[in-house]
């Protein structure tokens, strides 16, 4: 029979294909069809394409009832008749992929080749099938990718994740599942999840495998995993149902390791309420622990005594240690302070050298008592580096109820006692009185206020002059920082400037002080007075300030001051370490201030440093001036550090001069300078222009 368009595709008797399965199958499926007829000598005739084959192929009708070489190019022919012959000698269907590019993109083939045989079961057709399989080679591709990302997302990740089935039986792991736990992914495979964990998790981790397993994700913050090796660890587990075709088949669970988190959060929290230094409860600790234990208390019916304990003039003790020395004492100091404590007992460090002591369910006299055996720790001396150092602390006292309810009350209520007790005499204790109301609030309320000091303009620079000895002629000052609180009124240099050095606040006062004296200094050369100098003290803490040769050089350059005009005075107990303080001492000479040494003769280290520092100026510590004319020693140690500054080539400057009999016993002694209230307390600059000073 033949088709519509006349080509014959069979023998004669044969109906191997009729016009239904022609126009309704093999036209309209996707898939290319090619029939070529078998003719003897093993060649091939066309007989028929379908619709998509020759929609992506040249060969079209008119080619039908031609040889596979007549329509196909030469090598393309050759290889289809490869392919043709060993169907033919096999008598196997065969399939084979080829690809080739279409617009510059590549297009892949799968082909299959099937024989038809006739009536005597001759090899009578071929029939081959070409389907475009490129899109799903990609889609293969894909899935492959995706696979490996799935792959590479569980066995890379750094937490570990075992994958359970619905029963709870490891199926799988990642290579931090073996870290985790130590055991090999061979010997997890078939372990039961429970068999990691302590038994005590067993009801939690019971209870969130259950709803995973039900389709729902859950996590648990806390959970202990015992590793092969019997040791615990911490960890945090989010559990993850695996869902095939809606159907819960198992889950994933992913196990964080937390125990080095766990470690650092104690770390911080201990050191959130512990002081860094003596290793003792801190102010934190102190306003956490006071309403438990008032809690606790108010139930009994039982009191609380507060006693804020303050070291007497220990600024001195840095100032002949340095600060790191002080340090060091401070730590004896706290390991005598907790011989004393027990349950009942706690001794916190409130900051600085202030500490205070809770007394647990104590009356009146279990108080007084205590505070006698605080004082008495302090009678025997402490060694410091093969030397005694002898220091007493001054005690305020406040009791719960009748002082107050919660820790701000009671700490305010001591302070203003502890107040009260420096204010009369020091090393001794009080109880909080009523009438206290008017001393100085503690040190909390005095931070608040210098913190605002600056910006609502309370503090000020006075100036003290400092005489030449020889002509009366007056050409230096020593600038002093003052304090006039608006609620409080004038606040003493010596309760002030320790809070700031403690605070930190130290650092923008010392610069507020340097930039207001660079613009009084402008002033003064704008009117004449080009050659006045001016003092400026730094405290040890603004001496060891990485900025502070880059500060003073700031403002001098803003100001246009010629750096001669100002004067930088340090304490000894700012030069402890050696190396840092002949690096600063060496830059500000290269800056071209003046560098004085305050406070001369109370350390034991002078010699040491006038040796090696490049000091201009020292200053003799007012305790030897006083006693000028009553006191034989004081009167030789003076003219002592005057004859070794002249020999030094050092201009010397003495201070807290009051009574003539030192101003011509100074004279005697060929001392330069001197200041003091015998010439004139420290005064505002007005005050200085309009006396008798001559400003040269």
């Amino acid at each position: 029979m033949e088709w519509t368009d006349g080509n014959p595709i069979m023998n004669q008797g044969h109906d191997f294909f009729d016009t239904v399965l022609k126009e309704i199958i093999l036209e309209h499926i996707h898939d290319m069809i090619f029939i070529m007829k078998v003719e003897e000598g093993k060649e091939f005739r066309y007989v028929y394409v379908n619709e998509s084959a020759r929609r992506y192929t040249s060969i079209q009708k008119e080619d039908m009832g031609l040889f596979l070489e007549e329509v196909m190019p030469v090598g393309m022919a050759l290889e289809l008749k490869k392919r043709y012959l060993q169907l033919v000698q096999t008598g196997d269907c065969i399939s084979y992929r080829d690809s080739f590019y279409v617009n510059g993109e590549k297009v892949v083939n799968e082909s299959i080749l099937t024989p038809i045989l006739d009536e005597e079961g001759q090899m009578g057709y071929v029939v081959a099938i070409t389907r475009d399989i490129t899109s799903s080679i990609e889609e293969k591709v894909e899935l492959e990718k995706a696979k490996e990302r799935y792959k590479s997302i569980i066995e890379h990740n750094l937490d570990a994740i075992f994958i359970l089935d619905s029963n709870g039986i490891i199926t799988g792991s990642n290579g931090a599942c073996c870290s985790l736990s130590g055991y090999t992914k061979e010997k997890l495979i078939n372990m039961n999840i429970y068999e990691l964990f302590n038994p005590r998790n067993n009801e939690v981790l019971g209870e969130s495998l259950f709803q995973t397993l039900s389709g729902v994700p859950t996590s648990i913050d806390d959970c202990l995993l015992v590793n092969e090796k019997g040791e615990e660890k911490i960890t945090r587990l989010k559990m993850i149902p695996i869902v095939v075709q809606e159907k819960c088949d198992g889950c994933y669970i992913i196990v964080k390791d937390m125990t080095t988190h766990h470690e650092q959060n104690e770390t911080i929290h201990y050191m959130a309420l512990h002081d860094q230094l003596t290793g003792i409860w801190n102010r934190k600790a102190l306003d956490d622990h006071i309403p438990l234990i008032i809690h606790n208390m108010e139930e009994r019916g039982v009191e609380l005594s507060l006693l804020y304990l303050d070291l007497d003039r220990f600024k001195f003790v840095n100032d002949t240690l340095g600060l790191k020395g002080g340090d060091r004492f401070l730590k004896k100091i706290t390991d005598r302070l907790c011989t004393l404590t027990n349950e009942e007992c706690l001794l916190y460090r409130q900051g600085g050298d202030e500490f205070i002591f809770l007394l647990k369910n104590s009356n009146y006299e279990d108080t007084k008592t205590k505070a006698k055996e605080i004082l008495a720790l302090f009678i025997d001396p402490f060694t410091m580096e093969n030397q005694e150092f002898y220091i007493s602390p001054s005690i305020g006292i406040s009791r719960y109820p009748a002082d107050g309810y919660d820790s701000n009350s009671l700490i305010q209520k001591a302070a203003q006692a502890l107040f009260e007790v420096k204010e009369k005499g020091r090393a001794h204790y009080r109880f909080y009185q009523i009438h206290m109301k008017s001393s100085f609030p503690n040190y909390i309320i005095m931070e608040s206020h210098l913190r605002k000091a600056i910006e609502k303009g309370e503090l000020y620079v006075h100036y003290q002059p400092q005489v030449n000895l020889s002509t009366g002629i007056t050409d230096s000052f020593e600038a002093l920082i003052r304090w006039n609180n608006r609620k409080f009124g004038f606040v003493s240099p010596s309760q002030f400037i320790p809070l700031a050095e403690e605070t930190g606040l130290i650092h923008q006062i010392g610069e507020w002080v340097l930039e207001q004296v660079c613009m009084q200094l402008l002033k003064w050369r704008n009117k004449g007075y080009s050659s006045v100098r001016v003092a400026i003290n730094i405290s040890p803490k603004q001496f060891l300030q990485e900025h502070l040769v880059e500060t003073i050089d700031f403002y001098l350059k803003m100001y246009t001051i010629p750096a001669s005009c100002i004067e930088i005075e340090i304490t000894e107990g700012a030069m402890q370490d050696t190396q840092q303080t002949l690096r600063m001492l060496k830059n500000l000479k290269d800056l071209g201030v003046y560098i004085s040494v305050d406070d001369f003769g109370t350390g034991y280290s002078s010699l040491h440093y006038l040796k090696r520092f490049p000091i201009d100026i020292l200053k003799i510590d007012q305790s030897f001036v006083k006693e000028i004319g009553m006191s034989q020693k004081d009167s030789a140690i003076t003219t002592t550090i005057i004859h070794l500054a002249h020999s030094l080539g050092l201009e010397v400057i003495a201070e807290g001069v009051e009574q003539e009999v030192q101003v011509d016993f100074l004279k005697e002694a060929k001392c330069q300078k001197a200041q003091g209230y015998f010439f004139s307390k420290p005064i505002n600059a007005q005050e200085i222009e309009e006396k008798q000073f001559v400003l040269m």
